[in-house]
C-alpha cells in the first residue's frame, strides 16, 4: 500500500472533530459523574475492581483496547521505508521523546513532589504521582499527534512516519525506561507486570491494528482504494475508542471519589510538573527545529509530537501496576484533563510564528 495514498487520507488543517475540540470539558464532566457515581454507588465500584487476572482489572483491560486499537489500525508500517526522508525531523522527534522528555518528566516529578509540594503532600502518596507522571512522560503520543499536525497544516506522511516509528520504539524501550526510572522512587517495580501491560496494550493492538490493516487493504484493493477503507474502518470505530476513554475516566474517579472530595488540592498540585514540563518540552524541540532550519510543515508536528502523550498506555499501565484506587492511576488521568488545552495553545503559538521557519 503506498504510504502517501493513506497519509492523504487524514482529515486536513481545521479537522478537529467536536470530541477532540471540547476533550477537556467531557474528561471534567466525566470526572464529576465518577466522583459522584463513586459516593454514591460504593458497592459496585468494589464489584468491578475485584474483576481482575494478574493485576490486570478486566474491565479496565477491555475499554482500553477500545480506545487503543483504532489507533493502531491507522498505523502504517509501510511508511518507515521512507524514514531516511528528510531525516531531521524525525532525529529531534527521537531525541526529545526518548532521550530527554521521560527523564525531564521524572526530575520535574521528583522536585515538585518531593522538595516543593512536600509539606502539602504524603510521602507515600507523593510516590504515587511520581510514579504516574513517570508514565507519562515515557509514552509519546500515538493518535492526537495527527490532530495537532493537522491544526498546523503539518505534512501528513511525515506524521505519518514519526507516528509509526515511535510505536515500533515504544515495544522495546517503555518498559525498561518505566522501570529504570521508577528505581528511583521507593515503590518497588514488578517487571513481571510492567511488561505484561506492555504486551497487552502495545503489542497486542499493535498486532490486532496491523492484521486489520492489511486485510482492509487487501480486500479494497480488488474494488478500489486501500487507504479510503481503512479511514472509513477507523471513523467507524471511533466512536467506541470515544466512549471506550470516557468509561475509563469515570471509573477511575469513582475509584478515588473519596480522595478527590477530601483533597480536591491534589488535581492542581499534580497538574502544575505537567504544564511545566509540556511547555518546556515544545519550546526544546520547536528552538532545535528552528536552529536546524527544518520546514514548517515538519518542525510543527515534530515539536506536537514531543509534548503530546500517549495517556490511554499511562492509564493502562498505572492500573496494571499499582491498581485501580492509586495515586499513580489519577496522576494519569489528570494529564488527559491538562493535555487538550494546553496542546491547543500550542497549535495557536506555532500558527503565529509559522514565519520563522522555511516552508519546504
Amino acid at each position: 500500500m503506498n504510504s502517501d495514498r493513506a497519509a492523504d487520507r487524514l482529515p486536513q488543517a481545521g479537522g478537529i472533530g467536536v470530541f477532540e475540540k471540547w476533550l477537556s470539558l467531557w474528561v471534567a464532566l466525566c470526572i464529576a459523574a465518577g466522583v459522584t457515581l463513586g459516593s454514591l454507588l460504593p458497592g459496585l465500584f468494589e464489584a468491578l475492581a475485584a474483576l481482575e487476572v494478574a493485576r490486570v482489572n478486566l474491565v479496565v483491560a477491555l475499554l482500553i483496547w477500545a480506545m487503543v486499537y483504532p489507533m493502531m489500525v491507522a498505523v502504517d508500517f509501510g511508511s518507515l521505508g521512507r524514514i531516511a526522508e528528510r531525516p531531521k525531523g524525525l532525529v529531534i522527534t527521537i531525541a526529545v521523546n526518548w532521550l530527554i522528555k521521560p527523564f525531564t518528566m521524572a526530575g520535574l516529578a521528583l522536585l515538585f513532589f518531593e522538595v516543593v509540594f512536600a509539606d502539602l503532600i504524603a510521602p507515600a502518596d507523593a510516590q504515587q504521582y511520581i510514579a504516574g507522571l513517570i508514565l507519562l512522560g515515557a509514552a509519546p503520543c500515538t493518535a492526537m499527534v495527527f490532530v495537532w499536525s493537522q491544526l498546523t497544516r503539518g505534512d501528513p506522511n511525515y506524521t505519518l512516519v514519526q507516528v509509526s516509528v515511535n510505536d515500533v520504539i515504544m515495544v522495546f524501550a517503555f518498559a525498561p525506561i518505566v522501570a529504570f526510572l521508577l528505581g528511583v522512587t521507593d515503590l518497588v517495580v514488578p517487571w513481571e507486570t510492567l511488561l505484561i501491560s506492555v504486551g497487552l496494550y502495545v503489542v497486542i493492538p499493535l498486532v490486532a491494528g496491523a492484521i486489520t490493516r492489511q486485510r482492509l487493504t487487501a480486500r479494497a484493493r480488488r474494488d478500489g482504494d486501500g487507504a479510503a477503507a481503512v479511514a472509513r474502518f477507523v471513523a467507524g470505530v471511533k466512536p467506541v475508542s470515544v466512549l471506550g476513554l470516557l468509561a475509563t475516566v469515570v471509573l477511575l474517579f469513582g475509584f478515588q471519589g473519596g480522595v478527590i472530595l477530601e483533597r480536591p488540592l491534589v488535581i492542581l498540585l499534580i497538574a502544575v510538573p505537567l504544564l511545566v514540563q509540556s511547555y518546556a518540552i515544545f519550546g526544546l524541540a520547536y528552538a532545535a527545529a528552528w536552529a536546524w532550519r527544518v520546514p514548517f510543515p515538519v518542525a510543527a508536528p515534530c515539536a506536537l509530537i514531543g509534548t503530546s502523550n500517549f495517556f490511554e498506555l499511562a492509564v493502562a499501565v498505572a492500573i496494571s501496576l499499582f491498581g485501580l484506587n492509586s495515586g499513580a492511576a489519577l496522576a494519569t488521568v489528570v494529564g488527559v484533563l491538562v493535555e487538550v488545552p494546553v496542546m491547543l495553545s500550542l497549535v495557536a503559538f506555532a500558527n503565529r510564528t509559522r514565519g520563522a521557519f522555511p516552508t519546504a
